[in-house]
């Protein structure tokens, strides 16, 4: 054989290749089943919660200003942050002008005093007179006349003295509550008008928060109800229980929204992530409603939207939307689509498509007391 026939014939055997590559394809093989647990919805009792935002504040501040008019602040003794009882020294006057102002007073009392007690004898000698036909009853009159006039003069010293001695007290500056000073302007050195404020003070400690609720959620929320916030910043799980005091009459026309005052915690048991101008998220607990729950594991989210894998009689699985309402622990509310004889797919549902065999296994059954 010439060689160019040889090279001609060995090249067309190259690209026919084997003749089992020309063999039709076998079937695949069927997938295995995914095995997966089956729940149903289950009735339990969820809470129901309203949400709402606010700002932590002071049950009530006290304005604590002077009462002395121009004298010189001398000591300060309280600084922001200090707690005080009631009755504590805040602050004290220079008091030299006001304790000579005392004294003159006290030395004009007197002098009042010994007119009294004058006028009261020379009335007592008249009367012995006149009963001797000594003195005639005119002269007993204008006796008389005159100790009245001493012992109204004397009224009017003590009263000055009261004065005086008030202006003393006031000297001193004292806390008209016991609790947490919030705020001072006093400086050592200041010669102050009175009524200018000197401190402010948060009242016995006590904080509240003040929600904003929408109007038509304030029907829902009762004083006494349990609350739970968590102030901005706070770490989660350091939420502070709080409860309602009361409802305000009033919604905010622009708004449309109305303050709901809740008591916080005070003393040992204040929280100190609470303060004041602090804002707040929070929800009232307004009771427990039963409705159908899953697992939160059985809920698929999809472009946005909630799912269930539900399995039918023959294995295979349906993709059914469905609506979610509240969660407690890792139960969810289902509001519509599916009825309480459904089953689902308990986990795992990611790894599904619509129309998925599965091999069905039960769930163990699900704590109760939910």
């Amino acid at each position: 054989m010439n060689r160019p026939l040889f090279a001609f014939l060995l090249l067309g055997a190259v690209l026919a290749g084997p003749a089992t590559s020309w063999a039709a394809p076998e079937p695949r093989t069927a997938a295995a089943a995914l095995t997966v647990s089956a729940v149903s919805p289950e009735a339990a009792e969820l809470p129901v919660r309203i949400a709402a935002n606010g700002n932590i504040a002071a049950w009530q501040e006290a304005s604590i200003g002077s009462e002395s008019n121009g004298l010189q602040l001398a000591d300060v003794r309280v600084n922001v942050g200090d707690v005080v009882k009631k009755g504590e020294v805040l602050a004290v006057f220079a008091a030299e002008t006001v304790e000579a102002d005392r004294a003159e007073t006290r030395a004009t009392v007197a002098e009042a005093e010994a007119r009294l007690a004058e006028a009261t004898a020379n009335v007592k000698r008249a009367r012995d007179l006149q009963a001797k036909g000594f003195v005639s009853p005119q002269k007993v009159t204008e006796f008389e006349t005159l100790e009245s006039t001493a012992a109204a003069r004397l009224e009017a010293q003590k009263a000055v003295l009261r004065a005086r001695q008030l202006r003393v007290d006031k000297t001193r500056v004292l806390a008209p509550d016991g609790g947490v000073i919030s705020a001072r302007s006093a400086a050592v050195g200041a010669v102050l008008p009175a009524g200018q404020e000197l401190f402010r003070l948060i009242r016995q400690g006590r904080l509240e928060w003040r929600a904003e609720v929408a109007a038509a959620e304030l029907a829902k929320i009762r004083p006494g109800m349990a609350v739970r916030l968590l102030p901005a910043g706070a770490a989660a799980g350091s939420e502070i229980a709080g409860r309602v005091r009361m409802v305000a009459p009033t919604v905010d026309p622009q708004t449309r929204n109305g303050l709901v005052y809740v008591d916080l915690p005070q003393g040992k048991e204040a929280s100190p992530s609470a303060r004041a101008g602090m804002f707040a998220r929070g929800e009232f607990e307004a009771g427990r409603v039963r409705s159908l729950t899953l697992p939160q594991s059985a809920v698929v989210l999809r472009e946005g939207f909630s799912y269930v894998l539900r399995i039918g009689a023959d294995a295979r699985v349906t993709q059914v939307k469905v609506g979610t309402g509240r969660r407690s622990g890792d139960r969810i509310e289902i509001t519509d689509g599916l009825d309480a004889n459904a089953k689902v797919v308990a986990s795992g549902g990611a790894f599904l498509a619509d129309g998925d065999t599965v091999r069905v296994v039960d769930a163990p059954a699900a704590k109760s007391g939910r």
